[in-house]
Parts: structure tokens; sequence; C-alpha cells
């Protein structure tokens, strides 16, 4: 194993890891430089597990002998090793979930591809919250989403918080950013979906009647926290749609929203 010793929190060797409290820097880092960055040992053998590779490991010696065999499998990417203290100032925060890891984003998917044999599709419009998407990665991995489609303004996917909140099942969905939003519905029509749009409103449907008449190819769009699908998008669609409430509440959260459509719509289930 290529373990490598740090002492110095300015160590030039391990920038892949500095200041990941600054999110908006990380934002525009990651993607340019094609890394991403796996926090837990369960998060990073799920990355690895799902082919992709790292760069660097990052770690202290308590969590050596978790993933012994994870470095015998890379003998050439270095693994860098550090007490808490330089580690955690490297970091800007304490590494209480195991060891990091940099890795090499993986090429972008093709939309045409990841929607040829896809049943059930969700479609997350705007979401900026890492805490949200993470969450309703794990649903759509749990509930049989076969595909996840991300708009241009949507946050990203492989940002550390979403990654560790999805448990590394953003790894396991296939996922595309789109790269014109809302024009891909017309994609999406075209590929035999019938596009249904979670939205209060006059004319939605309940969510059991949308199952009831299960569609053979169902994209079900999940709008940004707060404000939720943009007047356009709801235009667009084929069909909105609504989660019966009590009187008192008007909403679910998005994550627990999405969780709720993905079971309730399941293919095959009538």
């Amino acid at each position: 194993m290529a373990l490598e010793r740090l002492s110095d929190a300015a160590d030039p060797r391990v920038s892949d890891y500095t200041g990941l409290t600054d999110t908006q820097l990380r934002r525009r880092r990651e993607p340019a430089e094609g890394l991403y960055i796996a926090e837990s040992t369960k998060v990073l053998r799920r990355a690895i597990d799902a082919g992709h590779t790292p760069r660097s490991f990052f770690l202290t010696d308590k969590w050596l002998p978790d993933l012994e065999d994870i470095l015998a499998r890379f003998p050439g990417v270095p693994a860098y090793v550090g007490s808490e203290a330089v580690l955690e100032e490297i970091t800007g925060f304490h590494l209480h979930r195991g060891a990091l890891a940099a890795m090499n984003r993986p090429a972008p998917l093709d939309l045409g591809e990841v929607l040829r044999d896809a049943r059930r599709v969700a479609v997350l419009e705007d979401m900026v919250d890492h805490t949200n998407l993470g969450a309703v990665f794990r649903s759509a991995a749990a509930l049989g989403i076969d595909a996840v489609l991300v708009t241009p303004r949507c946050a990203d996917p492989l940002y550390r918080r979403a990654i560790r909140v999805s448990m590394g099942t953003v790894f396991q969905v296939p996922w595309v950013r789109l790269e014109s939003w809302p024009a891909a519905i017309g994609t999406l029509r075209s590929s035999g979906f019938l596009v249904a749009a979670l939205a209060l409103g006059p004319g939605s449907i309940e969510l059991q009647e949308l199952s009831r008449r299960n569609h053979d190819r169902l994209a079900l769009i999940l709008g940004t926290e707060g404000e939720g699908l943009s007047p356009q998008t709801v235009q667009q669609a084929d069909v909105a749609v609504r989660i019966p409430m009590n009187a008192a509440v008007d909403s679910l959260n998005v994550a627990a929203a999405g969780a709720v459509a993905f079971w309730e719509c399941r293919a095959g289930t009538r």
C-alpha cells in the first residue's frame, strides 16, 4: 500500500481535500477538475463497486484495517494518513465517518441510453438542497425508479453531502443532467413517457388516480424546495398530480413527497 504520512496541513499533496466547508468553492471545483469526494467507508465501497476509481485516499491510522482490502486493490493510489488534528485542519471538519477518498468523476451518461429500457423516471427541477437531493436518490434506489434526471440548475448529485445522505445510492441509480429544461419534456414524451408534475392547483388529480391508470412508462417531476415546480413545467406536463393530505397541512417535504409518489406509482404493482 502506498501510505504517505501527513504532518503539515499545508501539504500540497492533499489539495483535493482542502476547504471542504466552502460549499461554493467545491461546487465550482469538483465538476471542473473531474473529481468528487466520497465520505465514509461504506460510501467509498459503494463507489468502487459501481466502477468508479479513486485518485487518492485520506484517513487516520484508526481506519486502515477497515480499508485494508480496498487499499490493496489500488496499490498505486496514494493513501494519505495523518492524525485527526491534521486531517481536521486540512478539511475543516472532524472525520468521524471513517475516511475520505478523492474519486475520478465518471463520464456523463447518454440520455437516450438511460431512457431506452426505463419504465419509471424521476425528474428533479432546480433542487438546490443537497440533503433533499440525496434523500430523493435513496428513495429512488429503494422504490424502483430506473433513472433520475436533473435539470441544469439542480444541485450536484456527486456533492459530498448528497452522496452521504443517499448512503451511496447515487452510484446505483443512473442519472443524467439535462442540457435544456423544460424542453426535455418533449424528449420524455417522444420516448413514450407520460409526464406527471407533482403540483397543487386546479385540475390536478390525486396520486392514487395516476397509479390506477398504471402507465407503462411514467416520468414524475419534483420541484425545488419552497417554490415547487415552475408554471411552465406544470403547463407542459401531461398531468398535474397532488398527494391528498389533511386540511391542516398543505405540502410535504420534497424528499418525502418523492418517496410517496415512487412507492404509489412503482411499475408492475397493478
